[in-house]
């Protein structure tokens, strides 16, 4: 089955150590010859979140608004790549993430985290969990945390701890399935 997988990275700082995290998965999701799209909101210059894109006249948000709401309805999956910002997740994927509703309905989701720490920015998964719930993108159970981020991957993206590979393959394994069950049952109805 023929999937489109989209990324969304959610750090705007001018070093962003995370970026590493999101260009791996992108590599490990492209390996497994899905369709991948890359969401970084530094690309996707949204302003403050004021109107929802729904709230919008056809034909009337701003370009970028229209562009991602393409890409996102086109999507059967969304991975999430947050970093851990005061034991919750950052401002610009907070604000990325509430422009839109619709796009995400009846598609599942999954959490990658990352940290300068020990705990790979777990705590912001946490948080996560329940906005994309609300969104209508629920996450799957498994959740990918990145450990110590700043000397976990060489400069070819691999990773110096051995656990990340095998659980990242898990992880990707578990997505795909939920990605194809909710496309299936999305072809036939959704609730409403």
């Amino acid at each position: 089955m023929e999937l489109t997988i989209s990324i969304i990275y959610g750090s705007v700082r001018t070093e962003r150590r995370g970026i590493k995290v999101a260009k791996y998965l992108e590599q490990k999701l492209t390996d497994r010859n899905l369709n991948v799209r890359f969401i970084d909101p530094k690309m996707y210059n949204l302003p403050l979140l004021d109107k929802m894109f729904k709230e919008y006249e056809p034909g009337t948000a701003p370009e970028v608004m229209e562009e991602l709401s393409g890409i996102f309805k086109s999507s059967d999956a969304f991975l999430i790549v947050s970093g851990e910002y005061n034991h919750s997740i950052p401002p610009a994927l907070k604000n990325l993430l509430d422009h839109f509703q619709r796009e995400y309905y009846f598609k599942p989701s999954a959490i990658a985290t990352y940290s300068a720490g020990s705990f790979g920015g777990v705590r912001a998964g946490v948080h996560l969990r329940a906005i994309l719930g609300e969104l209508g993108m629920p996450a799957i159970s498994s959740m990918l945390p990145f450990p110590v981020v700043g000397s976990l991957f060489d400069e070819n993206l691999e990773p110096n701890n051995n656990r990340i590979e095998s659980s990242t393959a898990k992880f990707i394994d578990e997505l795909i399935w939920y990605a194809e069950a909710f496309k299936r049952q999305r072809e036939i109805s959704v609730p409403y």
